[in-house]
């Protein structure tokens, strides 16, 4: 015992030394974020410390000036109809699927093919389909938000289905069975008994879904026609031929980045315990 003590010691040094790299990874971008969302114009220069330096004045002017820009509310609004509705979709359709195809594939092989086919998607990348969706799309009268929304609810369809399908390998066969005995057709099991007790699974892909549809910027691009915009396309207007606002930019990324913290923050205990529970299964 005495003998590993010393190499336990070692291994944790190392463990804590990784955690604080990697925390220093996160927290400088985030430091370098908010100083110069704080800062202007004139304050800017091109050597290290100048950028890195605090401001000499705090001022939300540049947080004030990026909501006129971006037409927050109004792009904060589509966003968050987005993002909720793809939300909304994942969980119904993903955990329906995800139940059949888990309790199925292990003991046929075709369920098994189709699960294996569902899973396959997540490696097509979307500049491949990006063309051809333009296009039929546009055909089907789905240029708009609800195109978008669809198109994402497809997208999120292969890594959703496998999150569902392994969290399932937690939830014992018997408690279908036993409303099975009491007369419950398959439908009422799941919506009754499956669905609810899912809930750390459906907040963990309430929170993947969100991160990937609420930062897009690729699909509401050459998707959405008209004069709608997301956050992150109307953020685009910060930069032009000539060069970017940092300023301004940088100050419509936090107000951009606080609906998803919070979101994050209200589902952190279910997400660690969906992870753990299913997605290592």
């Amino acid at each position: 015992m005495m003998e590993n003590k010393p190499k336990r010691i070692q291994k944790n040094t190392w463990v804590t030394i990784l955690l604080m790299l990697g925390l220093v990874t996160i927290l400088f971008p985030l430091y370098m974020t908010v100083m110069i969302a704080f800062k202007q114009p004139s304050e800017m220069t091109n050597s290290i410390s100048g950028i890195l330096s605090f401001p000499e004045k705090w001022s939300l002017d540049n947080f004030r000036e990026a909501m006129k820009v971006t037409d927050f509310w109004n792009s904060l609004g589509n966003s968050l109809v987005i993002t909720l509705a793809t939300i909304a979709l994942s969980i119904v359709i993903h955990s329906l699927i995800g139940y059949v195809l888990g309790r199925k594939k292990a003991r046929s092989k075709a369920y098994n093919a189709v699960y294996l086919y569902l899973v396959s998607g997540m490696f097509v990348p979307f500049a491949i389909l990006m063309m051809p969706l333009v296009k039929q799309t546009a055909h089907m009268g789905l240029a708009n938000e609800v195109g978008v929304v669809l198109l994402y609810t497809v997208f999120y369809m292969p890594m959703n289905t496998m999150l569902y399908a392994g969290y399932l390998s937690n939830l014992p066969i018997a408690l279908e069975e036993a409303a099975c005995v009491d007369g419950a057709s398959a439908w009422k099991t799941f919506w009754r008994i499956i669905f609810p007790n899912m809930r750390p699974m459906h907040a963990t892909v309430a929170i993947l879904t969100a991160l990937g549809t609420w930062n897009d910027v690729m699909t509401p691009l050459v998707i959405m026609s008209g004069d709608k915009n997301t956050l992150p396309l109307a953020q685009l207007n910060f930069q032009s031929q000539f060069g970017t606002n940092y300023n301004l930019a940088f100050a419509s990324y936090l107000l951009a980045l606080l609906p998803i913290v919070i979101f994050y923050l209200v589902c952190q205990k279910q997400i660690i315990a969906g992870v753990a529970n299913g997605a290592v299964k």
